[in-house]
């Protein structure tokens, strides 16, 4: 595949959980009293969620996390996300939600660090599509500083609540 192929690709990608959003809630209920102190909800679930703002363009979004088990083990059982804010930032909260439900906290804080690198790179890193899945498709945003943060944001939301639960 060219690289021109390989960037429409990429770009639709993008589009596609723009338009397609997936883990996006209308609402976020307040977390209990327990949960947000790190104890176990209703559901058994640790639960924590992260509230970021890029003060550069405006985006918004929280991020709620739901962990079962303890430690680098614990798996994320839970990732629902709210946010108002471009076709970047919120597809690369669809594409965070699809990377990371179901993993161990290990697993999601190494590809929080993968993708983060990757943003960091300007276009110098080129990413392994079957570590990353649809992750990938965020490298040549990496390549416009401003857009960074956009992709970036849902994924700091989610590093914050994570920190919550520690």
């Amino acid at each position: 595949m060219t690289s021109s192929a390989m960037q429409q690709l990429y770009q639709q990608i993008i589009l596609d959980h723009a338009k397609y959003a997936h883990g996006a809630v209308p609402e976020l209920p307040a977390l209990d009293a327990g949960a947000a102190s790190g104890a176990a909800s209703g559901t058994g679930l640790r639960e924590a969620q992260s509230h970021q703002v890029n003060t550069t363009c405006g985006d918004e979004i929280t991020v709620r996390v739901g962990l079962a088990g303890a430690g680098a083990e614990a798996q994320i059982d839970e990732l629902a996300w709210r946010g108002a804010g471009c076709s970047i930032s919120m597809a690369s909260a669809s594409v965070l939600n699809d990377t990371v439900h179901g993993t161990s906290v290990a697993e999601s804080e190494a590809m929080l660090d993968l993708f983060r690198e990757m943003l960091r790179s300007r276009g110098t890193i080129e990413p392994d599509e079957e570590v990353m899945g649809d992750a990938a498709a965020f490298a040549g945003v990496s390549k416009y500083p401003a857009r960074v943060k956009c992709a970036m944001l849902p994924w700091v939301a989610f590093e914050a609540a994570l920190l919550q639960l520690r």
